[in-house]
């Protein structure tokens, strides 16, 4: 067995049973009031607010997957990922002052409904298949591929093992309606996350002996946000060109995302809350990847196993008993991810396109059979694919999140950034984009991450200037398909009542850019 299962005792796993069994009570009590009352819509009613969607936008976004991949790449690389949680501050503005308004005025509950308000069915139907392929591969995939290293590092067994264990889980869960009770707790389970991490930052630095200890074991450059152009990480053109094809497409157009905003109960609150979410991030360094700074610090033999690196400290500085606590907390969001990604891929498919294009007559039990036959055959796929994830060499957990989502992202981008600031983007454009651009993109990932990868073939560039590079290639391309389209069907929608943006919203947005502005001269110096 390896060390951690090693360092797991008696008290630990009765703690890790109870705590699920618990959720599974709950999960039931909650699912049968639920049925007792009519179901909520979609969209919340439109009621939340700004604090809803910040901690909403955030749970989506932080999970125990960013706990092990920021704890990962803080050993290997120090504070540069600190990068994707800053630099976003530039594309939740984006969202907030240019997509969300535009969103809420057109009135509209998904964003393959938003493009097909403005281009056509045939749009709708395109972005439909790409959000199941997104829905497949960033959401549920990558859910299972991180649940499966956390399951592997606390059991020791196999990938494929791991991840079938936690699809099982996320199975037994959803019949007994858990996914409802962890819903219930987990803004308390979030809660808990951050009380770990900040008690792990806490206990490291009290057994390292202070921030100057820590900085004196470190390298120079693990302080750095902003690295050398030569750099074997992260080098600066990398993250200022390639970050913000990813960034936009995941902040500004999908709908895990974007759905909190959709739902709010006015654009201000709606925006409040995308502003409330990049004040979370800033706490990303003493939350996320401080434990993995800490970490190679005090344990510099894990070596190149930096994914192990949060575990580590977790079973190394904890009392018994807390790590059966952390540990059902990380499974049970995990849970929670994949319950709701099977959900969202359901639903997707039967109302989208099963509904839509295959049987419009369907009965409400043929949905039914569809939607299970859609999560069965999703589980599948999703298994496959996060033991090919796990096939990737060279690369750490972040890195696979981050690539993985480089090359999901170019399309996407292109087609909302058009859409929105030139009005003179045609229908074939868009469609060729989302089809025969998805197609490339997802063909030069298959081809860097398993077919010739990057550690055997160095002369690959670094995977976000190959990101950056597919997003340039395929925006020349639908701008020069639109100027030279014969018959163009341009942008129909009318976009006369955009509500207006209040002081109250620019003034929050402008405080919170200057504080990202010192984070960056300060964590610049060396």
């Amino acid at each position: 067995m390896n060390s951690i299962y090693n360092k797991l005792t008696t008290l630990d796993f009765v703690i890790v049973a109870s705590y699920l069994v618990a959720l599974l009570v709950i999960g039931y009590v909650v699912s049968m009031k639920q049925r007792k009352k009519s179901e909520t819509l979609f969209l919340a009613g439109n009621s939340l607010n700004w604090y809803s969607i910040g901690f909403n936008m955030w749970g989506t976004n932080v999970g125990p997957s960013s706990l092990l991949a920021f704890a990962s790449i803080g050993y290997a690389t120090g504070i540069v990922a600190g990068n994707f949680e800053w630099y976003a501050f530039v594309f939740l503005l984006l969202l907030a002052m240019v997509f969300a308004p535009r969103y809420i005025a057109s009135k509209v509950s998904t964003m393959p409904e938003y493009m097909g308000k403005r281009y056509g069915d045939s749009t709708q139907n395109i972005l439909a298949w790409y959000a199941l392929v997104k829905i497949l591969v960033s959401w549920l995939s990558l859910g299972l591929f991180s649940g499966g290293v956390l399951v592997r590092q606390i059991l020791g067994i196999p990938m494929w093992q791991s991840v079938t264990v936690l699809v099982i889980f996320s199975g037994i869960f959803t019949f007994a309606g858990g996914l409802k009770a962890i819903a219930k707790v987990n803004v308390f389970q979030m809660i808990l996350l951050i009380v770990v991490s900040l008690t792990l930052s806490f206990l490291g630095l009290q057994k390292l002996g202070g921030i100057d200890v820590l900085i004196a074991k470190t390298p120079s450059n693990f302080w750095n946000l902003v690295r050398p152009s030569d750099d074997a990480h992260y080098p600066w053109p990398a993250i200022l060109l390639g970050y913000p094809v990813a960034a936009v497409a995941f902040f500004c157009t999908d709908q895990s995302m974007v759905q909190s905003v959709l739902g709010a109960k006015n654009l201000e609150q709606g925006q409040l809350g995308v502003n409330f979410i990049g004040w979370l991030k800033v706490m990303a360094l003493p939350l996320f990847i401080l434990p993995g700074i800490l970490c190679y610090a005090l344990y510099p033999e894990l070596g190149s196993n930096s994914d192990l690196a949060y575990m580590t400290m977790v079973t190394n500085l904890f009392p018994s008993g807390m790590n059966g606590l952390v540990i059902c907390v990380m499974i049970a969001v995990l849970v929670g991810t994949i319950g709701s990604s099977l959900n969202a891929l359901s639903t997707v498919f039967t109302n989208d396109i099963y509904v839509k294009k295959i049987n419009p007559t369907a009965t409400i039990q043929d949905q039914i059979r569809i939607g299970r036959l859609t999560i069965a055959a999703g589980c599948v796929f999703a298994i496959l694919i996060a033991v090919a994830i796990d096939n990737i060499k060279g690369q750490n957990l972040f890195n696979i999140f981050q690539a993985v989502l480089g090359f999901l992202a170019p399309s996407l981008s292109v087609v909302f950034l058009l859409s929105v600031f030139w009005k003179r983007t045609t229908k074939k454009a868009v469609n060729a984009t989302l089809s025969w651009g998805s197609a490339f993109s997802l063909f030069i990932g298959v081809l860097y991450l398993w077919i010739f990868p990057a550690d055997k073939y160095p002369v690959w560039p670094h995977f976000l200037l190959i990101s950056f590079y597919i997003f340039a290639v395929l925006l020349i391309t639908a701008v020069i398909i639109s100027l030279t389209d014969k018959n163009p069907e341009v942008n129909v929608s009318d976009e006369t009542d955009i509500p207006k943006t209040s002081k109250k919203v620019k003034l929050l947005f402008g405080l919170l850019g200057l504080t990202i502005l010192a984070l960056y001269l300060v964590f610049n110096g060396n």
